[in-house]
């Protein structure tokens, strides 16, 4: 994640980038880049229109079945995610599965990229029993490859558990989610956006067990970290702060939970579609009827 003070720099070096390519292939791989930029700061409606155009540039220049493909489908897939365009990303994700896979294997670090992806978007989605596999396929095949306590197992590792838990198996899900932290501040350290999300995750389960207080405690820490790092603005902060306002309203605290929803709203509304999970979440629990769990 690009912290915004050092955005504008970045940015103008990617767009050089992009302007000055002289070779298609290398135009194709700045454009994903620029749109990747794009996308972690935010901007999702620039993301997705280069990312579209950079797709049927890919398919021109490479052909329709080869890597670099798969590798716009990817990114134009996590971009829905976010955005709410969850059919699409499915179809992106599958697309280019379906290409590494004939490229590289069964066994191999982008097939366990994608496996990770599909997970990450049934999750999204709520699909938590279709998405489990999906995510368990992707820390066996990366645990095979590196070993248990690599930094990308540790990713794999919290994104499972996400679904776990979702799968009603928080227990497991505590277990991967506190052995991913261990890696994640072994490498990392303090401030790191891994270390906000899986922070986030656990004050989730705490949520779901009814531990409000812990819950909220742990909210808040993700909350502070992800606005240090991304920005105030940011819409990855949405999730955080539907979660945390839940926690207090559950606790019967409704004035300290009515703003949480509506910065949530006020970030989410120029990012996503209308009916995106979290921009609903946080509508309902701004009329107070709705919102009875956290939304992880």
């Amino acid at each position: 994640m690009t912290p915004p003070r050092e955005s504008e720099p970045a940015e103008a070096a990617l767009r050089s980038a992009v302007a000055h390519s002289r070779d298609p292939a290398g135009r194709v791989d700045a454009q994903v880049t620029l749109a990747r930029f794009w996308r972690e700061r935010g901007d999702y409606r620039r993301a997705g229109v280069l990312l579209a155009l950079t797709l049927h540039a890919a398919e021109r220049i490479y052909g329709a079945d080869c890597p670099e493909v798969a590798a716009v489908c990817n990114e134009w897939g996590v971009l829905g995610k976010y955005t709410g365009h969850f059919d699409r990303s499915q179809a992106l994700y599958l697309r280019a599965l379906a290409i590494c896979e004939n490229t590289y294997g069964s066994d191999h670090d982008t097939v366990a990229t994608l496996c990770h992806n599909l997970g990450g978007l049934a999750h999204a989605r709520g699909t938590h029993h279709e998405g489990e596999p999906w995510a368990a396929r992707s820390v066996s095949i990366r645990t095979r490859l590196h070993g248990p306590n690599h930094l990308l197992v540790a990713a794999d590792r919290a994104a499972w558990a996400a679904l776990l838990d979702g799968c009603g198996r928080p227990g497991d899900a505590e277990t991967q989610l506190r052995a991913a932290l261990t890696v994640f501040q072994h490498v990392h350290g303090a401030e790191h956006y891994e270390i906000a999300v899986t922070t986030h995750n656990l004050a989730a389960i705490q949520h779901r067990r009814g531990h409000h207080t812990a819950a909220i405690n742990g909210y808040t820490r993700a909350l502070t970290l992800k606005a240090r790092l991304l920005g105030g603005s940011h819409p990855d902060l949405a999730t955080t702060l539907v979660n945390l306002a839940t926690a207090h309203r559950q606790r019967g605290d409704h004035e300290h939970a009515a703003p949480h929803y509506a910065r949530a709203i006020a970030i989410l509304t120029p990012h996503v579609t209308p009916d995106h999970p979290t921009l609903s979440a946080a509508r309902r629990g701004l009329s107070l009827s709705g919102t009875e769990g956290p939304y992880a």
